[in-house]
């Protein structure tokens, strides 16, 4: 066995970390495992499949129901691909003319409940 830092051999064991056995290197103080393994994750496949159904107007929920995948992860890869885009486009002149629409909402107080009404 050798450190990965130094490629010293001289190595002494060093307890257990979450049941795999931890090793220090006597030369360099780095402490390491022996094997790691690979990175667990979703594919780049499934990302991007999950990241389509979203932009295509399907629910978190219902991702997470067709794919398997949290609804909080697919979240943070929107939020992650939201930071890739490029800033939202300024425009220089800004209209004098806009467009309501006729739709009235009003709120009234209930005695014990707050309504929202739409007229």
């Amino acid at each position: 066995m050798q450190c990965p830092e130094c490629k010293s051999t001289h190595i002494r064991k060093n307890g257990k970390k979450k049941g795999k056995q931890n090793h220090i290197c006597v030369q360099c103080g780095r402490q390491f495992i022996n094997q790691y393994e690979p990175h667990r994750g979703y594919s780049e496949s499934i990302k991007r499949d999950c990241l389509k159904m979203y932009v295509n107007g399907m629910g978190l929920r219902a991702i997470e129901r067709v794919k398997g995948v949290h609804h909080t992860t697919v979240i943070n890869w929107v939020k992650q691909v939201g930071k890739l885009l490029p800033d939202v486009y300024d425009p220089e002149v800004i209209p004098e003319v806009g467009e309501l629409d006729e739709l009235q909402t009003y709120v009234k107080k209930n005695r014990q409940n707050l309504v929202v009404d739409s007229g």
